[in-house]
């Protein structure tokens, strides 16, 4: 009685479809913060979402494919905010130290994870690179595009490159620096030293 009472609790607390996917990437995602890409494995995420690996195949068929879906399942479903203070160089700060926030949050640490371990897969990793990289593209024209109708700057500073340098310069302190964390005035320095010298110089 008590084994078919519990085998029947089992199957009526079983989770299915979309139940179980959530609990496959939510522990995928914990898999790649606390054991890196490489430390991945599908038994260990099988085994923390408490289910089987078939049961993860019949969805994602490779680990690179869970991988790139657990650090999607992260990302905010909804757009965030431009700043539009008026003033060029208080919007890109505050789009620079929003993107800091970003990559030394959760997401940030599993998506540098990816690009450092799949490196057997280059076609998803330059999906996911572009994937991070356009994320933000639309946010910086679009602080650049109302500071060109103020007269801050040219016209030919909206261009995709130009807009997201001081992306890629605090990009660079995390992958090819090492950094876990950059300080503020880091940020300061890119804004004030390298991206309005660089917009301002397009007019």
């Amino acid at each position: 009685m008590t084994d078919s009472a519990g085998t029947q609790q089992a199957k009526a607390t079983r989770r299915r479809g979309a139940a179980l996917e959530q609990a496959i990437l939510r522990a995928a995602a914990d898999e790649l913060i606390e054991s890196g890409y490489r430390g991945m494995t599908m038994d260990r995420v099988a085994a923390r979402a408490g289910t089987s690996k078939n049961a993860i195949y019949r969805r994602w068929p490779s680990r690179v494919v869970l991988g790139v879906a657990a650090y999607r399942n992260m990302l905010p479903t909804a757009p965030e905010d431009t700043p539009d203070t008026g003033d060029l160089r208080s919007d890109a700060l505050a789009l620079l130290d929003r993107a800091n926030t970003r990559m030394t949050s959760p997401a940030g640490k599993v998506v540098r994870e990816l690009l450092a371990g799949m490196r057997e897969e280059p076609e998803m990793v330059h999906e996911l690179r572009e994937q991070v990289t356009s994320a933000g593209t639309a946010a910086w024209l679009t602080i650049l595009s109302r500071a060109a109708a103020r007269g801050e700057v040219g016209t030919a500073a909206l261009n995709p490159r130009v807009a997201t340098a001081a992306v890629a310069l605090l990009r660079n302190e995390y992958s090819l620096n090492g950094a876990t964390a950059v300080r503020p005035e880091v940020l300061v320095e890119i804004i004030d030293q390298v991206f309005l010298p660089l917009v301002r110089s397009t007019r």
